[in-house]
């Protein structure tokens, strides 16, 4: 079977092509009614299904000029139309010789059992020309119907003119609106850049004036000190048989103060310049800082025995020199919080979740109550004496900024007498240190 479809929409006409060739059945195709009737001429058919809107010549016009063809008159002809979908348009294509009108889109079934129908039995299809008043009469009704379809179709027109202007005049609104907000977005923004411009220079000239406060005042004070250490000292070397034993007692007591005095100034110089100084990241080892660390505390003391598991290659990206004073600081604890365990034991590893990878330092030492743990990074803040644990209490202090200033953070956990672990993460984005 061989179909002629007419239709000016190229995606219409294939999709009709595609259903009826699964049907098995071929098809002609043609853009107008004018195409058509020069397809007819070229190459016979066995049915017509044809739009109705379409330029030149549309589908109404098409099937009465194939009515009114001795040579075409037979062929079914089929309307298959999305625009011309009213009872009245029906009636007008069945009356102009249409055998059947289906709207768009119908069900490939449908279509094929329609044109199964008309050419499958003879004489179901209409044939012969319409008598000439009547064809007379539905040429006037087709016209009306074709005018009445047009001003239709042009108040659709104008009405999405309407809606397209009042859109542009919208668009043109807010677009003057963006700009504006643009406008005063930069101003904005340039003004808050000066801002910055300027905070920052008050703030390098302030940090300026701090560090050589600090490095004033750190050297105004540490040199009484050194005169009360040397004093002491020369007393006790010299003098020391000419003093009580109370008194021997007394300038120790002077000379460890002044000593501690100085290890205090010491510590809080260094929190002050970490919280300053620049980062300079690069790739760290922590398992090799760890083993150094501990290696120079074995050294310092050789007559303890601790036990220590290191865990191997534990590699970040941060500041080396930061991260090993922080980790000193921790293994520094660990070693002395165990100085009166019998088995001592420190570990140094890594834990993993889902996203984040967690360094941890665990010892076994003296261990302390968690009701305190919101203290445990205050400088100053000791939750053991100093007679039982020497220290200046500003170790944590700064072990917390330098993990803070690597975008990470750090807590703890413990339980008294029995163990305490440190735990520290590090930032996986570009604004800190990350876990190679």
């Amino acid at each position: 079977m061989r179909i002629l479809v007419v239709d000016d929409n190229a995606t219409n006409r294939k999709l009709l092509r595609v259903t009826l060739a699964e049907e098995g059945i071929t098809t002609v195709e043609a853009g107008d009614g004018i195409e058509a009737l020069m397809a007819l001429d070229r190459e016979p058919v066995d049915a017509i299904i044809s739009d109705i809107l379409m330029p030149r010549m549309d589908g109404y016009r098409l099937c009465y000029e194939v009515r009114a063809s001795k040579k075409f008159c037979h062929l079914p002809f089929i309307i298959y139309t999305s625009t011309y979908t009213s009872p009245s348009d029906e009636k007008t294509g069945l009356d102009l010789g249409a055998d059947k009108f289906l709207r768009r889109p119908s069900p490939a079934k449908e279509i094929v059992a329609a044109l199964r129908a008309l050419t499958g039995k003879p004489g179901r299809a209409r044939t012969g020309p319409i008598p000439a008043p009547f064809g007379l009469e539905l040429m006037k009704e087709y016209s009306e119907a074709l005018i009445g379809k047009l001003e239709e179709r042009n108040s659709d027109l104008e009405r999405a003119g309407e809606q397209l202007l009042k859109a542009s005049q919208v668009h043109s609104a807010q677009a003057r609106e963006l700009e504006r907000a643009r406008e005063e977005l930069q101003n904005q923004n340039a003004e808050l850049e000066m801002r910055v411009r300027e905070r920052t220079s008050q703030l390098e000239a302030a940090n300026r004036e701090l560090d050589a406060f600090s490095h004033s005042a750190a050297h105004d004070m540490r040199a009484p000190l050194r005169a009360i250490v040397g004093y002491s000292g020369m007393l006790l070397e010299g003098e020391s048989t000419r003093l009580s034993p109370e008194g021997v007692r007394y300038l120790e007591e002077i000379t460890a103060s002044a000593q501690q005095m100085n290890d205090l100034i010491e510590d809080l110089l260094e929190l002050s310049r970490i919280s300053r100084c620049d980062l300079l990241r690069q790739t760290v080892d922590l398992s090799g800082l760890a083993r150094d660390i501990v290696a120079e505390l074995e050294r310092a003391e050789p007559e303890r025995h601790v036990e220590t598991a290191i865990d191997s290659d534990v590699v970040v990206q941060g500041d080396e020199a930061l991260l090993r004073i922080a980790l000193g600081n921790l293994l520094n604890n660990a070693w002395k919080f165990t100085s009166k365990t019998e088995r001592a034991r420190i570990e140094f590893g890594t834990k993993q979740d889902a996203m984040t990878r967690t360094c941890i330092v665990r010892d076994n030492g003296a261990g302390f109550d968690m009701a305190y743990a919101d203290k445990l990074f205050r400088p100053f803040q000791r939750l053991h004496s100093q007679s039982e644990f020497p220290g200046t209490g500003v170790g944590l202090a700064t072990v917390e900024r330098i993990i803070r200033r690597h975008g990470g953070r750090i807590w703890a956990e413990s339980e008294v007498g029995r163990e305490t672990s440190f735990y520290f993460t590090l930032s996986t984005s570009d604004a800190g240190g990350d876990f190679a």
